[in-house]
């Protein structure tokens, strides 16, 4: 079994994979409410049947990359398995089943994108590139920007199974997560 951990952006979710199929899943909005603790040990009973724990890298915020990404590293190193992580928009873009902007929140208004054709930045929500729908989870998704329809989305449990091939294993002791402020330097 397999579990992967998202708490880079408004929502955070965890999913348990087993070989090719989703076990069990929670999407719930971020902050304070959300507790990963809580939530693997409702949809996982025995952690110690994990083979690898899968860890999104963000971009994201401080306190919410910190939190999904100490957890999973504190569980795969108390459990010896491999830490693997992706990027949060990686993550975002494989929820779409066609071609999609990947967006996630950058705060002050501001949103982090991955495009298909590899392109990314932050940028106003009025700058992003229109030439694809919208994937992401925003906490006030803005009225410019055109998003595909939820019920046609892969669910997160999904999108880790459509990416996890290209998930990169990571130390424990050198996770190297992207914070806001780091996103300038990827563009």
């Amino acid at each position: 079994m397999r579990l992967a951990i998202d708490t880079s952006s408004a929502r955070s979710a965890v999913a348990v994979l087993e070989g090719p199929k989703v076990i069990a899943e929670v999407v719930k909005p971020s902050g304070r409410d959300f507790e990963v603790a809580a939530e693997v040990a409702r949809l996982l009973p025995d952690p110690k049947a994990l083979d690898s724990v899968l860890v999104a890298l963000g971009p994201g915020s401080f306190t919410g990359l910190r939190q999904g990404i100490a957890f999973g590293v504190g569980l795969a190193l108390a459990l010896g398995v491999p830490l693997l992580g992706i990027g949060t928009l990686e993550l975002a873009a494989a929820r779409a089943r066609q071609a999609a902007l990947a967006v996630s929140d950058a705060g002050r208004g501001r949103v982090y994108w991955l495009a298909p054709d590899g392109r990314r930045g932050v940028d106003e929500a009025a700058s992003l590139p229109t030439e694809w729908k919208a994937v992401g989870w925003l906490r006030q998704p803005p009225a410019e920007v055109d998003f595909l329809p939820e019920p046609a989305l892969r669910t997160f449990g999904e999108a880790v199974l459509a990416v996890e091939g290209k998930a990169q294993k990571v130390d424990y002791a050198t996770v190297r997560p992207q914070y806001m402020e780091d996103f300038g330097r990827l563009v």
